[in-house]
């Protein structure tokens, strides 16, 4: 890069990174707005310092520790349950011709069914208590996960297997060296979306299930009591945490692919 294209390179990544901060600066200052001049009812929608407040209270209570604690743990642990089937499953479609034949068409059906169309079966099975809202979350991340996974291994161009045969490679060698790392960009684009289907079933599970701990439970609570104050609180926390998740996804994916290029 030139001398003379270094500062127009960094002000696009500057400009690049601020735009997101400018959007979120600009809603709030129209919330704001909308709260000073009245322009919405303050019953429908609170003032950002009443929602400050009631997050001062909620914090100092301790009780929004507990729920997003809680709610947070379900999510990991489904999506860690979810991701392990999903990638072996979806290995051994990609690697198997066999498996890919006899399994597949069913995974792909499977795959039409609404995720929302498990809860009732899943709410039998395991309950509505923790074991069913875990399931639920596992059946989310698995979907996005296996597919992903065996298109990413199947994919790959036939160049790769020739050489490896031409380098004799075992089985083994080549998943390790050369399917696997080819995989990589496919693997996880379907974790990616596994970490956002999760979530949103997380909160899915939460609130059409049994209502225990967690955000989705409060947010039951505050709308059926009409509690607007707890409601956005909600919304933000779980919008704060969705953002969390995807911003250390694409920092983990970029710096694992940029080791792999080395």
């Amino acid at each position: 890069m030139s001398a003379e294209t270094l500062p127009r390179h960094r002000l696009t990544l500057v400009t690049r990174h601020w735009r997101p901060a400018a959007a979120f600066g600009a809603l709030f200052l129209l919330w704001l707005a909308a709260s000073r001049f009245a322009w919405v009812d303050p019953r429908f929608l609170p003032s950002p310092f009443a929602v400050a407040t009631r997050a001062g209270t909620e914090l100092t209570a301790g009780t929004l520790a507990l729920d997003v604690a809680e709610s947070l743990r379900r999510n990991l642990t489904g999506f860690a349950l979810g991701t392990a089937a999903g990638l072996s499953l979806g290995l051994v479609l990609g690697f198997s011709r066999t498996a890919e034949r006899i399994v597949g068409p069913t995974l792909l059906a499977f795959r039409q069914i609404a995720l929302f169309a498990w809860v009732p079966l899943l709410s039998v099975w395991f309950g509505g208590a923790n074991a069913g809202k875990i399931a639920f979350i596992a059946v989310a991340a698995f979907q996005p996960v296996v597919i992903n996974t065996w298109r990413g291994v199947r994919e790959l161009p036939a160049a790769y297997r020739e050489l490896s045969d031409v380098l004799l490679f075992s089985r083994l060698d080549f998943a390790r060296l050369v399917a696997l790392p080819g995989a990589l960009p496919a693997i996880f684009t379907g974790l990616h979306s596994g970490l956002i289907y999760a979530w949103l079933a997380t909160l899915g599970s939460e609130l059409f299930l049994n209502v225990t701990p967690g955000i989705g439970g409060r947010l039951n609570e505050a709308s059926q009591l009409f509690d607007m104050d707890l409601l956005v609180l909600g919304i933000i926390v779980l919008a704060g945490i969705g953002l969390f998740y995807n911003s250390s996804a694409q920092w983990l994916e970029t710096w694992i692919l940029r080791r792999r290029t080395r």
